[in-house]
Formats: C-alpha cells, sequence, structure tokens
C-alpha cells in the first residue's frame, strides 16, 4: 500500500466528527490523510494490526477515535499509541467522553487519557463532548413514526453539534504547541429535555414530534437485539441515567474560547438539518 504525504492522520475518517474534521483541517490547508475500514484514504481496521503502521507513516499528527461500540480497547490504543510514538506522531487530540475524569482509572476511555498523560514523547489534547446533535438525525435518537423514544425523563443535555467538535479539533491539530494538555468539554449553548429538542425538531420541519420515555431496561434490550453488543447497552445505560438523574452536560463557553465562534443552537441546528426528517 502506498500513502500520500500527510500532516495529520484521522482515524474513522468517514465518521461523524472525522469527516467534517477533515473539511475543516483542508480549509487551513494542512495535509489530511483519512483512515477507516473502508471509503477513506487507507484502510484501518483496530482488528487487523498489519494496517496500522501504513496509516501512520509520515504524519506528525493524529486525532484518535477508540473502536466503536467496544468498552474493552484500553491495551489495543495503547499498543497503536506505542507506534504512533514511535513513527514519529508528536501530538494526538484524543475524542474522549464527557465526565470522563470521573470514571475510574479501568474505564476505557479514561484509561486512554491517563496513558497519554503518561507519555513524555507527545502532547496531547482530551476532548470530551457532550451528546452530539446529529445523534436525532443520523443515529440512536433518529425518530421512528414521530417519537423519540429514549429513556431521559426531563433530564436535560446540553447537546453539540458535531460541526463544532470539529471545529475545537481543528484548533487542536493546527496549534498543537497551543493546546497541549488541555481538556476541553465541549458542549452547545443550551440544556434541554429530548421533548424540548423534539419540539425543536417540529417546528423546524413542520411535522409531528415526540420524545417517549420508556423502561430502561426494555429499551437496552431492544438496542442489543438491534444489533448493538450487549457490553455497549451498559454504555447507554450509564448515559440516559446521567441524563434522566438531572446530572447530564451543562452549556459552557469551550467552542467560543478555543474558536472565537459562539457554539450552535439546537434551534440552528434542526433548521439547517430538517432534510434528514423529510
Amino acid at each position: 500500500m502506498t500513502t500520500t504525504p500527510a500532516d495529520v492522520l484521522v482515524l474513522a475518517g468517514t465518521g461523524k466528527t472525522g469527516s467534517r474534521l477533515t473539511t475543516a483541517l483542508a480549509k487551513r490547508g494542512l495535509g489530511v490523510r483519512t483512515a477507516a475500514r473502508s471509503g477513506a484514504d487507507v484502510r484501518f481496521d483496530w482488528d487487523d494490526p498489519a494496517t496500522h503502521g501504513p496509516a501512520l507513516r509520515g504524519v506528525d499528527r493524529l486525532y484518535l477515535v477508540p473502536p466503536l461500540l467496544r468498552t474493552d480497547y484500553a491495551t489495543e490504543v495503547s499498543t497503536f499509541l506505542d507506534l504512533a510514538e514511535a513513527s514519529g506522531v508528536h501530538h494526538v487530540t484524543f475524542l474522549s467522553a464527557h465526565g470522563i475524569d470521573q470514571a475510574p482509572p479501568g474505564v476505557a476511555p479514561r484509561a486512554v487519557e491517563l496513558d497519554l498523560l503518561s507519555r513524555g514523547g507527545l502532547t496531547h489534547t482530551l476532548l470530551r463532548p457532550a451528546w452530539f446533535m446529529q445523534n436525532f438525525s443520523e443515529t440512536f435518537l433518529k425518530p421512528v413514526d414521530g417519537v423519540v423514544v429514549v429513556p431521559t425523563a426531563d433530564g436535560t443535555e446540553a447537546f453539540v453539534d458535531v460541526e463544532d467538535i470539529a471545529a475545537v479539533a481543528a484548533e487542536t491539530l493546527a496549534h498543537p504547541e497551543a493546546h497541549a494538555g488541555a481538556a476541553y468539554a465541549i458542549t452547545g449553548p443550551e440544556a434541554i429535555t429530548v421533548g424540548e429538542a423534539a419540539a425543536i425538531i417540529s417546528s423546524a420541519t413542520g411535522r409531528p414530534l415526540r420524545h417517549q420515555d420508556v423502561d430502561r431496561e426494555t429499551w437496552i434490550s431492544g438496542t442489543v437485539a438491534a444489533g448493538v453488543p450487549a457490553e455497549y447497552g451498559e454504555v447507554l445505560r450509564a448515559l440516559t441515567e446521567t441524563i434522566a438523574s438531572g446530572a447530564g452536560s451543562r452549556p459552557n463557553g469551550t467552542v467560543e474560547e478555543v474558536t472565537g465562534t459562539p457554539p450552535t443552537t439546537f434551534a440552528a441546528f434542526a433548521r439547517r438539518t430538517a432534510g434528514a426528517w423529510a
């Protein structure tokens, strides 16, 4: 396999954050190499170490997205970071999870954070985003028959636009020296319930939409039956419990502080994305 020269390797380069980050970096004039199992500049598979070295060849910055829908990846990522460091990577921006700094060290995203903190051969930036607004248009919060079914009760969350996450990530990768050692909790500008989000989408589309709370165990069983790994069902349990209990993310000024631009409101996201719910 041959690879074209690049400054930044973007893992999950065809995914929600990676695809948008690639665009943002290219606009800055940076050379970007996307990596994914298919559809990217280079093939990258966490389960195939033979794909790791070629993907890293010649880059000095890395956007690290861990294996999706898994909870046991810390050792695997650590081995990859060893290779990245030996290959000449000088900076890693890691897509972690909101509030993960409060998790035990054995929880995979926190374990990766601690691994990065221990490395003297490269700098790092930690991104800890709230729930994505795009979950409503692309993944597990997408309405079915006019209903968003999720066990969050009346808890609120500062949903964040993935475009804003990509903008923050782009800043850290374009100017790694200015963001070395930083940990950014990335949120939207308002904390709203899923019911309020549904009402905003309904207004933007002119179509009725509502939130239906549901028994959490029933919901998790349904997601597992639909193909989500059972171990990741436990992650979804914790996430939904956090919001339902009133401990969801709260708005902060991170997006504007890092990028100079205010974060996207949910209403602006819904208007821009209305076609996704047609």
